[in-house]
């Protein structure tokens, strides 16, 4: 099946008791059970609920994966992925990735004995560079954020797979529509599908996704056993998301690339991190790997003081000042003090994260509008 069937169709069937087309909301703790027996079939909902197992067949199938776990949060799913690994395992992650992820490795895991190393994914030699014996995961984030970063996922995954280590690609941002990581030789995909699989930004819920079964049964485990499980109706919202995945994605990008090309006219406006450039780094790459480049563009200005690029973000009336991405409406931001604030300003500079840098999520509403906005906005600092 194409992409668009496998949306509204994939792992799903007419509920068996009523022959409800759309999955109903199992609303509920526990389950009937004929005798006492030890896992059969559905028994109490964390560790497992009809609603959720209907989303998560969904999911793997949308990512050409045979197994999916969900989880009650991006982070809750980034949190499990890391429980496969042990004390003395050492990480390899981009040092341009979302502010939640660098905090659970710096400030959570490094306490329990797990190190991990955050460099510049972009170029393979400093993966090489990074390496170690002890080297158990790679993590890959890309497009990045918010600098939206390309990183060679065949490339860096094979270099993975070489040392005997796994691989791990969060794909918010692409999406299964514009991007598949286990196709490319990822062992891991991890969702915030908080965002573009949602997409209406009403619910909260990450997932996992993967080929391998032992992973499977081990992130299944921890999922049961830790507890970060969504609820059955954050399940239906996600599952009603996912329907029209292809349809607002190609909005998105379409969307993006032409706010891209205004912000990039124009004269208060410095720099613009758009992966559908042929100019940003890596563009070939994406051109690769990716079917299109995404709904998010970030920019700097030409005043380059975090107070120009604070005011610019209250300026704007259909682009909302907020926090996450990927709902069908447009949202602005400033990294430094709101998604990113959890990094060290050291740590931001390095990677190239300005204060100065400004992050828009690009909706599906008519783009002439979203470009007036910007206009008037920039045209008021």
């Amino acid at each position: 099946m194409k992409f668009g069937t496998t949306a509204v169709h994939g792992g799903q069937e007419p509920d068996s008791a009523t022959g409800a087309i759309m999955t109903p909301i199992y609303q509920t703790s526990t389950f009937v059970q004929s005798e006492p027996t030890v896992h059969k079939g559905y028994d109490y909902s964390r560790a497992g609920n009809p609603t959720r197992s209907a989303l998560e067949a969904n999911l793997a199938a949308l990512e050409g994966g045979k197994h999916c776990a969900a989880f009650s949060s991006g982070m809750g799913a980034i949190d499990a992925v890391i429980k496969l690994l042990k004390s003395g395992d050492h990480v390899v992650a981009g040092n341009d990735l979302y502010g939640g992820t660098y905090r659970i490795f710096d400030k959570v895991f490094k306490q329990f004995g797990v190190a991990c190393s955050f460099i510049d994914m972009s170029r393979k030699e400093n993966l090489k560079k990074a390496m170690k014996k002890h080297t158990k995961m790679i993590w890959i984030e890309t497009p990045t954020n918010p600098l939206l970063g390309i990183v060679d996922i065949e490339a860096v995954t094979a270099m993975a797979k070489a040392a005997g280590a796994l691989s791990v690609v969060d794909n918010t941002f692409a999406t299964p529509f514009l991007q598949k990581p286990l196709s490319l030789g990822a062992d891991i995909v991890v969702h915030s599908a908080t965002k573009y699989i949602g997409g209406h930004s009403d619910v909260i819920l990450g997932a996992a996704i993967t080929n391998d079964d032992e992973l499977a049964e081990r992130l299944h485990f921890i999922q049961k056993s830790s507890g970060a499980v969504p609820g059955p109706f954050d399940c239906f919202l996600a599952l009603r998301g996912t329907k029209t995945l292809h349809l607002r994605m190609e909005r998105h990008c379409e969307n993006a690339r032409l706010v891209a090309d205004f912000l990039a006219a124009h004269p208060k406006v410095r720099h613009v991190n758009y992966p559908g450039f042929k100019f940003h780094p890596n563009h070939h790459i994406a051109e690769k790997q990716m079917k299109g480049f995404g709904g998010m563009v970030s920019f700097t200005l030409k005043d380059e003081s975090i107070d120009a690029a604070k005011r610019l973000t209250t300026c704007t009336r259909l682009f909302t000042l907020a926090e996450s991405l990927g709902g069908v409406e447009s949202l602005i931001e400033h990294p430094a003090s709101m998604t990113h604030s959890s990094l060290p300003r050291e740590v931001r500079l390095k990677s190239g994260l300005e204060d100065s840098l400004i992050r828009l999520s690009v909706g599906v509403e008519d783009a002439d509008d979203l470009i007036e906005d910007l206009r008037q906005a920039l045209e008021r600092i």
